[in-house]
């Protein structure tokens, strides 16, 4: 009901007094309801076409609805449901990332943590530059004069953040894992680096900048970084602490299932309202809770709790893409901008110019330098993956549009044709990258991987198994059956850090996993049996 009621809120001009009911709202409501059977009817006939996704077919038809809408208006207002930041970051975002924490493979997703880091933080961070600096160049040549320095870098952190709902849609976690892994996990930390830019430029006393600025701005971004982590860790721990102890299942299934949407929720909104990164916090927390509570509930809660984070998340990326495509038809903004067709192409094809200028920057610099520190060729990233890194990231979506608005819909520094320019120039870059790139990704995957298929270069990496560490660990090998009376040296547990991280540091999360945090939080093996209790469950940890 909340949602439904924020939806409401936003929408049209007067509720009738004589009307228990507005009859905008529930025309708006059928609407959009309707569009999303559609979407989900026409996504069922094209799943098996290599060309389009859900979010692709939901982004046309939004466009298509919008066109219907200017045309039954006589193009006086397109206005069904206005753009609303509260709308997106408090309804619509969250499921979407906690289903992705929730349903991620951990084990892969933390196997790649350094390079989602590198890319995720350093590479937005050189977007950002890269991009608010050739703004500022280009569009003085342009004819756009008004903007300010504030302006130009609130560009940069816009145009910075990838879009992570669409990522879910064009790459799959089964067929390509090691991708998967790094451009969603990228894409979660991007947006959250994207966004403490963003408000950090915007509090910027720009008349007092000196060499401690930038200091400022990393020691914001790491506090930032750091305390929503512990945030969403913390939630989810406490969760599943009540959950096992408790053990709500006895009595209802229906407690244990709304107390883990609710605390998943909790967690966001504790984040938002603290200042933190919500879609950190959040995102940790469908990790843990994956890890964790989902064990300590009943079969029947596991299975009602998966398929319906799921659903709620399915609705909420396919309720975006039609919200951003009628948006996109919004006509009071396109006038506003006052500025010819040239004049929008133009400085769309500059901004998207630099946005892909400023992905190639950091991911093949960073990739190539992390594939210098590899002992073996398996575990390096071949340019192939490397391109393929670049081009999923290429795509813009509803958090650029959120932040564009947040910037220029209510402008009084710069005009207000070229802050409207500006936001139907965004408009169009992600309309662009959603539909092209989006849709070549696929078949690009397809040409450049799954048909020159090897032995994965990076999803299996060149270390030892954990058995393998578990000898290397224990006590010292005798090896007098050979002849030889001297033991076999045991490798220190540094040798091994530095020599096999990754593995090393798995081996040993998993021992103090289990002796200290599953008898506490309970998780896979700790689970008190009920009758109905599932058998067999599989689940990669981490």
């Amino acid at each position: 009901m909340a949602f439904l009621g924020a939806i409401g809120s936003q929408l049209s001009p007067l509720r009738e007094s004589s009307s228990f009911l507005n009859t905008n709202t529930i025309i708006a409501l059928t609407v959009f309801f309707a569009l999303l059977c559609a979407c989900i009817v026409v996504g069922h006939l094209l799943e098996e076409n290599r060309w389009a996704n859900e979010s692709i077919t939901a982004l046309l038809l939004g466009l298509c609805a919008g066109g219907v809408v200017l045309l039954v208006s006589k193009f006086h207002s397109s206005h069904l449901l206005d753009f609303s930041e509260d709308l997106f970051f408090l309804y619509l975002l969250p499921p979407i990332i906690f289903n992705a924490g929730f349903q991620v493979k951990k084990k892969q997703f933390f196997k790649n943590f350094t390079t989602i880091l590198l890319f995720g933080v350093f590479g937005t961070v050189i977007s950002f530059c890269i991009i608010s600096f050739g703004a500022f160049l280009l569009f003085k040549r342009i004819g756009i004069s008004t903007l300010d320095v504030k302006d130009y870098l609130a560009v940069g952190a816009i145009l910075s953040a990838t879009d992570s709902v669409c990522t879910l849609q064009v790459l799959s976690q089964d067929e390509t894992p090691f991708l998967y892994s790094i451009v969603f996990g990228e894409g979660v930390v991007n947006d959250a680096t994207s966004i403490v830019l963003f408000y950090s430029v915007q509090s910027l006393d720009f008349s007092n900048i000196n060499a401690g600025t930038a200091l400022n701005l990393l020691g914001t971004f790491l506090y930032l970084f750091f305390t929503s982590t512990a945030l969403g860790l913390s939630v989810g721990l406490i969760s599943a602490y009540i959950i096992k102890t408790l053990y709500f299942g006895r009595h209802s299934t229906d407690r244990e299932v709304a107390l883990m949407m609710l605390m998943a929720y909790l967690s966001y909104m504790v984040a938002e309202l603290l200042s933190l990164s919500g879609i950190l916090t959040i995102f940790f927390c469908g990790i843990v809770m994956s890890h964790y509570t989902w064990h300590n509930v009943t079969e029947s809660s596991r299975i009602t709790t998966k398929h319906a984070f799921a659903t709620i998340s399915f609705i909420a990326e396919t309720f975006i893409f039609l919200y951003v495509g009628m948006d996109a038809m919004d006509i009071e903004k396109w006038k506003i901008s006052n500025a010819s067709p040239g004049t929008s192409i133009i400085v769309s094809s500059t901004l998207l110019a630099l946005v892909l200028l400023g992905r190639a920057a950091f991911v093949f610099p960073i990739a190539n330098i992390k594939n210098c520190f590899q002992r073996t060729e398996r575990t390096k990233i071949e340019f192939r993956k490397q391109f393929i890194i670049w081009w999923a990231g290429l795509m813009r979506g509803a958090v650029t549009i959120a932040l564009c608005y947040n910037q220029f819909a209510e402008s009084e520094e710069s005009s207000t044709e070229e802050s409207a320019l500006m936001i139907t120039s965004t408009i169009i870059v992600v309309l662009f990258s959603t539909v092209v790139f989006g849709s070549i990704t696929k078949p690009l995957i397809e040409a450049m991987l799954l048909r020159h298929s090897k032995p994965s270069s990076s999803d299996a990496a060149d270390t030892p198994s954990l058995e393998d560490l578990q000898l290397l660990f224990i006590e010292n090998n005798d090896s007098s059956e050979q002849g030889n009376t001297q033991p076999v040296p045991r490798r220190s547990r540094l040798g091994l850090l530095i020599s096999h991280p990754t593995t090393t540091v798995h081996y040993l999360w998993r021992k103090f996993d289990d002796r200290f945090m599953r008898p506490v939080f309970g998780g896979r093996g700790f689970v008190p049996f009920v009758p109905g209790s599932p058998s067999g469950v599989t689940d990669e940890t981490c």
